[in-house]
């Protein structure tokens, strides 16, 4: 609630009118005409071949939910990776929950419910703890972050501007999993994404390049084993086990490169 309430102040998202932190209910400011929700497609320059609380979001009609295809037009692109770069300048949160955290918490949920252990689990993990012992020696860069890009959490409004809805998963977090998380979910191509970390920090060194793509490869193995436990715990009709394979195959994209160990040696 405390970064819904800071974004809104700072233009990020809407103006938190209502919130009540003993029921978790939220109230936000509508939307005016014109806004909806971005789309993966929208941000790509071609086309590519159960509630913790109840929030109540009163858009106006001027703002409009995103989809993928929103996203194959760099303009939306570069509306959103500013948002971001508004919010992580927020005032910290009280809560900090990296993705190491979230990487934890389920691994104990899976031990806990007995899930499925994926294939390759052990080769996955030894190169999770390779990832970490890196970002833990070169220090993480700890701000408000957003933690959930799905498409239809940015809003586009009449001008092409986005502002950002859903805050329920925010945390202080490394400002780099908040970016390799949303490239990750709109399937950016490389020179997208390098030319969206040139537009956040102003330059694309090999370091910064490094933690995004290191960090997109940590929330696909966050992703995987919540699907293990969504497995075991959920009651909906979804394929969670192909779901978590996906983000798997993606996992092994990035730590089978080449380039992995040097990406690692760079952070």
């Amino acid at each position: 609630m405390r970064l819904a309430a800071q974004a809104g102040e700072a233009g990020v998202g809407p103006r938190v009118i209502h919130a009540d932190a003993a029921s978790g209910i939220i109230a936000m400011q509508g939307l005016a005409l014109g806004w909806r929700t971005a789309t993966q497609y929208s941000l790509q320059d071609a086309l590519p071949a159960a509630m913790a609380a109840l929030k109540i979001n009163d858009f106006l009609p001027d703002h409009r939910p995103s989809t993928h295809s929103d996203f194959a037009c760099r303009d939306k692109r570069v509306a959103a990776i500013a948002a971001y770069r508004r919010m992580h300048a927020l005032p910290a949160l009280g809560l900090t929950k990296t993705v190491f955290d979230m990487i934890d918490e389920h691994a104990a949920q899976c031990r806990t419910l007995d899930a499925p252990r994926f294939r390759h689990h052990d080769w996955v993990m030894l190169n999770e703890a390779m990832a970490r012992e890196a970002l833990m020696a070169a220090g993480m860069d700890l701000v408000p972050c957003f933690n959930d890009p799905m498409p239809g959490n940015f809003m586009i409004g009449p001008d092409g501007s986005i502002m950002l809805i859903d805050y329920e998963y925010s945390s202080m977090n490394d400002r780099c999993y908040d970016l390799g998380i949303w490239f990750g979910e709109m399937f950016f191509t490389p020179a997208q994404e390098m030319e969206l970390i040139e537009e956040y920090f102003g330059h694309a060194p090999r370091d910064l390049v490094a933690r995004v793509t290191v960090h997109k490869a940590l929330a696909d193995v966050k992703w995987a084993l919540w699907s293990m436990v969504q497995l075991r715990v959920s009651r909906l009709d979804f394929d969670f086990h192909k779901y978590g394979m996906w983000k798997l195959m993606r996992f092994r994209q990035i730590t089978g490169h080449p380039d992995w160990p040097a990406q690692l040696r760079s952070l």
